[in-house]
């Protein structure tokens, strides 16, 4: 009976699929991967490998692009901060969106007197998306192996939100 029912639901479910488009575009042979001119963008961003905070993205007429995020709160006597560094290098890209792969690292503080994080310093390497929301308006998303100064290595996520000024 169970075996008649799942049969069912997999038949209904292979009926129900649909094709879909994927959003990053490979470029055209013969055309230029690159921008022909800088790119800059503010916003926030999120993550355990480069940092927690208000974020500046400058994407040069090239593959690259590097983003510098920090942020700090103190809350009574204590202070907490942190300041982060990506780099970005294109492998797909279209006027929407595109696939990277990215490397950086942070340095993050909390403490009275002194730091009270195990692991305050973090290195990043993995890949990430960047779609376009609205015009102007993207997001991040990236999967990164984060390498803690304990020596913990684990695989994380991280997510921003830039507006870009071209």
């Amino acid at each position: 009976m169970i075996l008649k029912i799942l049969s069912v639901v997999i038949g209904m479910l292979l009926f129900q699929i649909s094709p879909v488009h994927a959003q990053v575009v490979l470029p055209d042979r013969g055309l230029p991967t690159t921008l022909n001119q800088n790119v800059f963008g503010l916003g926030f961003f999120a993550g355990p490998a480069t940092g927690l905070g208000l974020s500046f993205r400058h994407h040069l007429p090239t593959t690259f692009s590097y983003q510098v995020t920090g942020g700090i709160i103190k809350a009574n006597d204590r202070l907490q901060y942190d300041i982060g560094v990506e780099g970005q290098f294109d492998l797909a890209r279209s006027e929407t969106n595109r696939f990277f792969v990215a490397g950086g690292f942070s340095h993050f503080y909390s403490g009275k007197s002194g730091n009270d994080m195990k692991a305050p310093t973090r290195i990043g390497l993995g890949i990430g998306g960047e779609f376009a929301v609205s015009p102007g308006l993207h997001t991040m998303v990236e999967a990164m192996f984060v390498y803690f100064s304990d020596g913990t290595v684990l695989p994380l996520p991280q997510i921003g939100f830039h507006y870009y000024f071209y």
